[in-house]
């Protein structure tokens, strides 16, 4: 096998795998830092998720990619963390990890069960947009409560976005990290990188609490924002690219390591969609059959960050508040607006996605239970009762 393997290696691949690794923490982490700190997470507990994130996205894409012989690409739960962000408040750490492992026993039971494809019939597609545009809106907004706090550096931030989403659209948000980069260390009067820790993290293991308010108002939202966001879209990725991978072992896959990881900082792993169609396309390699090199690859180069953690988070943390809450919001906006066009493209559904919409952006609680689940509820209500007019 190892043979084969080195055979069928080329640089395209490898370097796929690298820049899908790359684009999807350049991205994102900063979503995934905030979500670890409305958990209540030192910034030891953060490294420990960031090690998790990376072993078992590495773990995963190297395994799947191998057995199945496909690029098959996971990542962390992006809207899942964003979902987290704003809805920890008040919740204790082990209590959030109780719902990390629920959600991802849910993941679990919908892939060996097979019932993916009719669970997703249970909550039509506008609904569950509108409720990420929701959970995603004060993420794009943020970006403009920072530019009043540091006006250059945003505002330079969001023209590099602007400029690349037309020249280079794949690396816009990369782009924005690198303008953010040099303007922090271009007006600094000193080293700011020299205090950086060059040493492998630690995990730390926390026992899970159950909280039964926490399990229904966030573990249900953040399976479903995980299933329909980003599952579904990468299973289309794989399938628009001709790779007819059975669905539910990668579903179960993700589950797993959701469940086992979870205790470390492992909130929820999915399939990848804009990465994977790094991975998937015609630039990554010619031959279809041997594209599954890019996951072997992007597998490498997760478990290097993860073992990374600690150097990662401090990267991070010499960072102004305002270049985080930029580089989130901007990397979000794409999402927030395909979701804003899907949930009320549909007359039929148009009314029911903007009430689950407006419930989920008012952050309105009830029952201890967060905004998201009843703004999915209540829009299943209005299409129930637009049904018997």
């Amino acid at each position: 096998m190892l043979v084969s393997i080195l055979k069928d290696v080329s640089l395209s691949a490898v370097v796929a795998g690298f820049v899908a690794v790359l684009i999807g923490f350049a991205s994102s982490v900063a979503i995934v830092f905030q979500a670890a700190q409305a958990a209540g997470a030192s910034e030891a507990i953060v490294v420990s998720w960031i090690m998790a994130l990376g072993l078992g996205m590495g773990a995963s894409c190297f395994c799947l990619s191998l057995w199945f012989r496909a690029p098959v690409i996971t990542a962390w739960s992006t809207p899942g963390a964003a979902l987290l962000t704003t809805s920890l408040a008040g919740y204790s750490y082990p209590e959030a990890i109780g719902v990390f492992i629920f959600a991802g026993t849910l993941t679990l039971i919908v892939g060996v069960s097979g019932w993916f494809d009719r669970l997703m019939n249970w909550v039509p597609l506008p609904i569950a947009c509108a409720m990420l545009a929701g959970v995603l809106f004060q993420f794009g907004i943020s970006i403009f409560t920072a530019m009043q706090g540091d006006i250059w550096l945003v505002g330079i931030m969001l023209l590099a976005y602007l400029v690349s989403k037309q020249w280079l659209p794949r690396y816009a948000v990369l782009g924005v990290l690198l303008v953010g980069v040099m303007m922090v260390v271009g007006r600094s009067n000193q080293a700011i990188f020299t205090g950086i820790p060059l040493t492998i993290g630690h995990p730390i293991w926390v026992w899970p609490e159950w909280n039964v308010s926490a399990l229904i108002g966030i573990g249900i939202p953040l399976f479903i924002v995980t299933m329909t966001s980003q599952n579904i879209p990468g299973v289309a990725v794989l399938r628009s690219s001709g790779y007819q991978t059975p669905v539910s072992p990668l579903i179960s896959s993700t589950g797993l390591a959701s469940i086992f990881l979870a205790p470390l900082g492992g909130f929820a792993f999915n399939l990848a969609a804009i990465t994977a169609a790094i991975c998937a396309g015609d630039e990554c390699h010619k031959n279809p059959a041997k594209r599954y090199i890019a996951g072997l690859s992007a597998g490498v180069f997760y478990a290097i960050a993860g073992l990374a953690g600690a150097s990662v988070v401090g990267l991070f943390t010499v960072f102004p508040a305002s270049m985080i809450a930029a580089l989130a919001g901007i990397a979000l906006l794409g999402t927030i607006g395909t979701n804003l066009k899907v949930a009320m493209q549909e007359d039929r559904y148009r009314e029911a996605a903007l009430v689950t919409f407006l419930v989920t952006v008012s952050g309105a609680s009830f029952f201890g239970v967060a905004s998201a689940f009843w703004g999915i509820l209540l829009g299943i209500a209005c299409l129930l009762v637009n049904k018997c007019r």
